[in-house]
């Protein structure tokens, strides 16, 4: 029996342990009068606990509340256990304020003020009580973006106005103003320091303010080869202001092509056969590019094409880009096109340029025709160049790019002199509508403006880049217009299909010729360990003619980054 009885006692000790374990506490509010409980009331608090230091924190942040809302006389009367399992909270919150009157002194700027929406007419600020804590936030936040990272505001000197207004003064302490002393880079130190000075915008002796450099380091995203790791960083001392950034160097140099050569049973001599596109970029750690692209097909034209940018020269704002085109057409003619251009960078998205073009065609035939003849032509043109990249999607890394140029200059030959303008677009916008689906629209347009034109001046289109289900470069006009449109839907990250329809309208006044060109298929993308991998399966047409398989053209590609 002794043992029966201490189980007995043992378990209803448990039951007790459990019973206090698992009882709620409970809070009632009440304010003074009828009146002030219900206000308490309409403004809310939790009434159910499990402990008594969350009841106590409740009781603290219901009378900040109160103070918030305009009750700012609110006095806490008192705290009592009522019950075991219940408490109540006594107030008293008095008389409610609407608004408070702060005049204006030289310790805050106008501009700031008038951000806020509440300076009058008579640049005092008139702040809803309910707004105060947020303003004077929103205005120590500016102050910092100024270059004083560790002021305060305080309202002092509070006084009555009415029985709803009050009156202060806003007192700020530590106005000393912070500059930034020295830049130290993490990751990529042998990021070109013109970038930051002239790309970024940042350099020492500019007053600090952290919201704008970590504004402008999101411009690091628009560089294809680099990126940010991480946000900028301070280290604040006495007397110094050291800016940390973290920056790591992206894989950017990219092949692509196929190269075939054989002896020409005609001439004996070694001729290439195939396409080579190679894009070196920042290997020097200056942020130049070269890009060289050389082109030879069953048409017998040969492409060669060579790219030179160099930004910011000798530490200015000004980049320098140098092209050399030699395109040679069978045995008809050679031309041979150089150009020279000065770019100034206006932010990461924009750039402008204007340069000089200088052109030289010499027909090989050397026969009499009006149509291909030897000529030279230079051209002044101007620049304009917008592009946003998306680069967290690695299958389509640029998602708007607009680029527009024009020219005009004079056309030399057998003696006549020939006034000429161009004007030429190429842009193109990804609409992502969702994680998977998305449409791709380019428009691509060139116009020479001309009295008189000579087939081996003509602009050539057609093809992968141009309208496609027709030959490279087999199609002349001096006005076209080329619309290409894709539905793109991605398997995955590293796989997408797409559709291809194409669109194009051109005129050949020395061929008195205007047509419409349509171009169909599908394609697709693959990212293997490689590189990306491309297929295209088209057939073009012009407006009256009928589809034929058989003038279907495939078109691969496996583009690789280093």
């Amino acid at each position: 029996m002794p043992k029966i009885k201490h189980l007995f006692i043992a378990l209803l000790f448990l039951m007790c342990i459990t019973y206090s374990n698992g009882q709620n506490l409970n809070l009632t509010c009440i304010g003074s009068s009828e009146n002030e409980t219900e206000t308490i009331d309409s403004i809310g608090y939790k009434k159910t606990f499990q402990d008594y230091s969350s009841i106590a924190a409740e009781v603290a942040e219901l009378k900040k509340k109160l103070i918030r809302v305009g009750f700012i006389e609110t006095e806490q009367l008192s705290f009592t256990k009522q019950t075991d399992s219940s408490y109540l909270a006594h107030f008293s919150i008095k008389n409610k304020y609407e608004s408070i009157t702060i005049s204006h002194n030289d310790l805050v700027s106008l501009p700031i003020l008038k951000l806020t929406g509440f300076l009058d007419k008579k640049n005092d600020l008139i702040i809803p009580i309910e707004h105060v804590e947020s303003t004077l936030s929103f205005i120590n936040t500016q102050m910092a973006n100024q270059g004083n990272p560790f002021s305060s505001l305080i309202v002092t000197d509070i006084e009555k106005m009415d029985t709803k207004n009050l009156k202060g003064s806003l007192t700020v302490s530590k106005l000393n103003s912070r500059t930034i002393d020295k830049l130290v880079l993490k990751g990529y130190e042998k990021f070109p320091k013109s970038f930051i000075k002239r790309y970024l915008k940042i350099k020492t002796g500019q007053t600090f303010s952290l919201d704008k450099i970590k504004q402008k380091t999101r411009a690091f995203n628009d560089l294809p080869f680099a990126n940010q790791k991480r946000d900028p960083e301070v280290l604040f001392s006495q007397d110094s202001t050291i800016l940390y950034m973290y920056i790591e160097k992206s894989r950017s140099n990219t092949f692509d092509g196929f190269l075939g050569f054989g002896t020409n049973e005609t001439t004996n001599k070694i001729e290439f056969d195939g396409y080579l596109d190679l894009n070196l970029t920042n290997n020097l750690n200056y942020g130049e590019s070269l890009k060289l692209l050389y082109k030879s097909d069953e048409s017998e034209q040969q492409t060669f094409d060579l790219r030179l940018k160099a930004p910011y020269i000798f530490n200015t704002p000004v980049g320098i880009d140098l092209n050399l085109n030699i395109f040679k057409r069978d045995s008809s003619f050679v031309t041979v096109t150089q150009a020279a251009k000065l770019n100034y960078q206006i932010n990461s998205k924009h750039v402008i340029s204007g340069g000089i073009s200088s052109v030289q065609s010499t027909d090989l035939l050397d026969l009499p025709s009006a149509l291909i003849t030897d000529f030279t032509s230079n051209q002044y043109f101007i620049n304009y160049t917008f592009t946003e990249r998306q680069n967290y999607n690695l299958l389509f890394p640029v998602n708007f790019l607009f680029d527009i140029s024009t020219g005009f200059g004079n056309r030399t030959y057998e003696n006549i002199d020939e006034k000429q303008s161009n004007f030429y677009i190429n842009t193109f916008k990804i609409f992502n509508l969702n994680d998977k689906n998305s449409i791709y629209g380019r428009i691509s347009s060139n116009y020479l403006i001309s009295d008189t034109y000579l087939e081996n001046e003509l602009p050539r289109f057609g093809g992968i880049n141009s309208i496609r289900g027709f030959e490279e470069n087999s199609l002349i006009a001096n006005l076209y217009a080329v619309l290409n449109t894709e539905y793109r839907y991605k398997l995955n990250n590293s796989i997408y299909v797409h559709s291809v329809i194409d669109a194009a309208y051109f005129e050949n006044q020395l061929a008195n010729q205007k047509e419409k060109l349509f171009g169909f298929g599908f394609g697709f993308g693959l990212i293997t360990k490689a590189g990306l991998f491309r297929f295209n399966y088209t057939s073009g047409k012009t407006e009256n003619q009928k589809f034929k398989l058989s003038d279907s053209k495939i078109h691969l590609s496996l583009t690789t980054t280093f």
